[in-house]
């Protein structure tokens, strides 16, 4: 029983990639940070096509290297075989885009920890558990991750496991060019050449572009050195040729590369040629272990490497297997893909970054991001709000303990102190951003007139914005929310940041069963896509029905909906939850006085403790939570 697809071996690393495009990296001022180095792109890269995925590699044991891990757990990469080096720092590169032909970049991986992976690192029973093994020519320049290699290619042998190198030749990397040089691709090298031919014979796929052909075989005619792998390996060769596409050789190599077999390209514009060897190999990979023949193989591999030429950074280029999909059924809209609405719409929903606390199916939410209200109570302070505020968040850990399924909603400017305390908890975390009881909808002036405060945002935090909208809006009313609202929206989403949409229509005017459903189409004909929306308690199964089939016409894969409080008792929730469970989009709650009033109130004028405030904020939020699985369950069945 094989539990893996595909376990890749090799670099694990940290990427800072330039923000700026078109300068030199020596004027780059800002820097976006994503993992890196082939073996981990490619492991997150057929993740994402869903194969079940490992790495096999070494990170340091500091900020990075937990980095690494982490995200590759957020991608569902199996980290089994990611070993935490107690004495290296974790690798890291710094690149950028210079233009269309020009992409600087500087490995700093001096002793780093992916170079440290030996041969103890090489359990059997973790190769043994896959379907293939995919090395990179990287871990070959040096003896202790070589023997490390070719004792993982020897037991994947022996497991029956299909085996595959990806050349990755980098010159630099193997010492034959300097620290400035990390752009360049090649270099000749007999030893480096005597080095590969060595280990050719392992393999069941052989990876490369022409001059990474050149340097496995020795010679820089690309046919020769084709046939001078193919006189050391039967494997099959594929030899990417940039704008021409990749050919497939599994037999004897022809006069000509136009010989072999070959699949569809695909013209989209060159923006960044980075990563996009590791794209294409995910692509190549997935068809490859599917059991698709080879010009399918290679249309998933060029599709892959589109994508990844088209964006900014590597992995986060790479498509889920949705997105490609829906990519090979409607073609090329326009060249330049990361400007393509719908296609980054459809990349966006399939490849968020954060799920809810580990689990995507509920998120029970203590709603603490009032202001207004709090600072209209009796004995109020900034200070002793910000205190107040703290004790809300350990309710919320208390009743979370650990487990997936909790949120909290937490402002910035009372609440400060919390909001930074309750990153990396694993709660679901959401922000408001609108200025409390403003309508037309007016932005919290922390967000900057450009709305540029959101490069201070931590990436977990998600945009909360609350409109009061209604359909019988006057005409000026709706155009100035909309625009508004989808500025922010577009600030949002160009910040990584996920945005939840909150609509409560009965505070401005009188609801029917289609008010709410009316709403959410306007703001989708305005091209707004929430990641979540936030729905006041609806009264009857229809309206639950017209609204959630209004955000199902337009974006079925919203992460889903929360139902507000609106200071309700808690019979009377009991009540809505009951009607909203039954709709599976319906997510959970997000409910606050509810669960702080009684206790603010006390607890501002002196009249309880510390411990008493948060117990009882903790019993009624955990009674809430409680009274939402039992409704779930009993929608369920």
């Amino acid at each position: 029983m094989k539990t893996l697809d595909v376990i890749t071996m090799g670099r694990a690393g940290v990427d800072f990639y330039g923000t700026q495009v078109g300068g030199r990296l020596e004027d780059m001022g800002t820097f976006d940070k994503y993992i890196g180095g082939s073996p981990t792109n490619m492991a997150c890269g057929t993740a994402r096509l869903g194969l079940k995925s490992a790495l096999l590699s070494r990170v340091g044991n500091e900020h990075m290297g937990r980095f690494i891990r982490e995200e590759l757990i957020r991608h569902g990469v199996n980290v089994e075989g990611v070993k935490t080096d107690p004495d290296r720092l974790t690798a890291l590169v710094i690149l950028g885009i210079r233009d269309q032909e020009q992409f600087p970049l500087i490995f700093y991986r001096e002793n780093c920890a992916d170079m440290a992976l030996c041969a103890d690192d090489v359990e059997a029973a973790f190769i043994g558990s896959a379907r293939s093994v995919v090395a990179t020519g990287t871990h070959l320049s040096h003896p202790t991750p070589r023997a490390a290699l070719l004792k993982a290619l020897e037991l994947a042998k022996a497991h029956g496991a299909k085996t595959a190198l990806d050349i990755d030749y980098r010159p630099n990397l193997w010492g034959v060019l300097g620290h400035g040089d990390g752009e360049s691709r090649f270099a000749e090298s007999a030893e480096v050449t005597a080095s590969l031919q060595e280990t050719l014979h392992h393999f069941d796929l052989i990876v490369g572009t022409e001059e990474e052909f050149h340097i496995a075989g020795g010679t820089t005619d690309t046919v020769a050195a084709l046939r001078a792998v193919r006189a050391i390996s039967g494997a099959t060769l594929v030899c990417k040729r940039g704008p021409m596409g990749a050919t497939a050789f599994d037999g004897p190599i022809p006069d000509s590369l136009d010989g072999g077999q070959t699949g569809p390209g695909f013209g989209v514009e060159v923006f960044n040629v980075l990563g996009a060897g590791d794209g294409f190999m995910s692509g190549l990979l997935k068809g490859w272990l599917d059991g698709e023949d080879w010009p399918t193989a290679l249309k998933y591999a060029n599709a892959c490497g589109a994508f990844a030429v088209s964006r900014h950074g590597c992995t986060p280029a790479y498509p889920s297997w949705d997105e490609l999909q829906f990519f090979l059924k409607r073609g090329i809209v326009r060249a330049d893909l990361r400007n393509d609405a719908e296609l980054e719409q459809v990349h966006w929903a399939t490849t968020r970054r954060f799920g809810i606390g580990g689990d995507r199916d509920c998120v029970r939410t203590f709603a603490f991001d009032h202001r207004l209200q709090l600072e209209q109570m009796e004995g109020y302070s900034l200070e002793k709000g910000g205190a107040f505020k703290k004790l809300c968040l350990k309710a919320a850990l208390k009743v979370q303990d650990g487990k997936p399924g909790f949120g909290i909603l937490c402002d910035d400017r009372i609440g400060r102190s919390a909001l930074h305390a309750a990153s990396g908890s694993g709660l679901w975390i959401g922000r408001p951003t609108e200025l409390p009881g403003s309508r037309p909808i007016e932005f919290e002036p922390e967000l900057g007139v450009d709305l540029g405060g959101f490069r201070a945002w931590a990436r977990e935090n998600v945009v909360k914005l609350l409109v009061f909208c209604h359909p019988d809006d006057d005409a000026a009313t709706r155009a100035l929310q909309e625009r508004r609202v989808g500025r922010l929206f577009t600030a949002a989403r160009r910040n990584g940041l996920e945005f939840l949409l909150e609509m409560i229509p009965s505070k401005v005017g009188p609801v029917s069963d289609d008010t709410t459903a009316t709403l959410i189409q306007q703001f989708y004909d305005a091209g707004v896509y929430p990641d979540w929306w936030k729905l006041e308690p609806f009264k009857t199964d229809a309206a639950w029905a017209h609204a959630v089939a209004a955000i199902e016409r337009n974006d079925p894969r919203t992460r889903g909906i929360v139902v507000l409080g609106l200071d309700a008792p808690e019979q009377d929730l009991a009540a809505s939850f009951a009607l909203a469970a039954k709709q599976p989009l319906v997510k959970g709650f997000a409910v606050g006085r509810t669960i702080f009033g009684d206790a603010a109130r006390g607890w501002l004028m002196g009249e309880i403790s510390d411990t008493q405030a948060v117990d009882q904020m903790a019993e009624r939020y955990a009674r809430l939570c409680t009274i939402w699985d039992k409704a779930r369950a009993a929608a369920a069945g």
